[in-house]
């Protein structure tokens, strides 16, 4: 069978519509044309990678014949156990608060845990405590020494006054939390640092 061609006018149209027709792949098109189908893209330029600097440290300033400032060599192994204590908030009654430490509320018990280990000194301190609440008492002493300070020129950091760091600890621990209602360093006429007022819960 015998193919038909276009007539002129049939061209006419081809060409109309071709003239209004968008390259599917835009410029690549153009630049295959130019280069030819077959050429592999150029390469791209290298990239010239710059070693990252090292952050610039500033020395202090420092003059010739000035004196280094030398570092503290202080250490802080705890917070002072009186300045503890007043942090805490106030749980007993405000007058008697201030009579108390005043040192005008005489204790009713008192207990002298100066020159024992701390192994000796807590189950000492329970039992006290356990006795003082039994029989209804409510303002007790607890008697523990400044303890010997070594100062800051020792070798190691030492810290002074065991028991004297460690008894308001036992004292807000169990069983002896539930039944302190209040822990403040005593009087100077009653031991001052080297002792606590142990006010009890009724």
């Amino acid at each position: 069978m015998a193919r038909r061609g276009l007539t002129a006018d049939e061209k006419a149209l081809w060409s109309r519509i071709a003239a209004t027709a968008v390259p599917m792949h835009g410029p690549a098109t153009v630049h295959g044309a130019a280069h030819g189908a077959d050429d592999p893209e150029p390469a791209a330029p290298p990239v010239s990678r710059v070693p990252a600097q090292p952050p610039t440290v500033t020395p202090p300033d420092f003059r010739i014949g000035a004196t280094p400032i030398k570092p503290s060599t202080r250490i802080d192994l705890a917070p002072h156990p009186g300045r503890a204590l007043h942090d805490q908030p106030l749980r007993m009654d405000h007058k008697t608060h201030r009579r108390m430490a005043q040192g005008k509320l005489v204790p009713e018990a008192r207990i002298d845990l100066h020159g024992m280990t701390l192994n000796a000194a807590q189950p000492a301190l329970t039992r006290f405590v356990l006795n003082a609440r039994a029989s209804g008492l409510r303002l007790v002493l607890v008697i523990t020494g400044k303890g010997r300070d070594i100062g800051p020129e020792a070798p190691l950091p030492v810290r002074p006054g065991a028991l004297r760091h460690n008894v308001p600890h036992w004292l807000h621990m169990a069983p002896l939390s539930q039944l302190v209602l209040q822990v403040r360093p005593a009087h100077r006429r009653h031991g001052g640092e080297g002792a606590y007022y142990v006010y009890l819960r009724r």
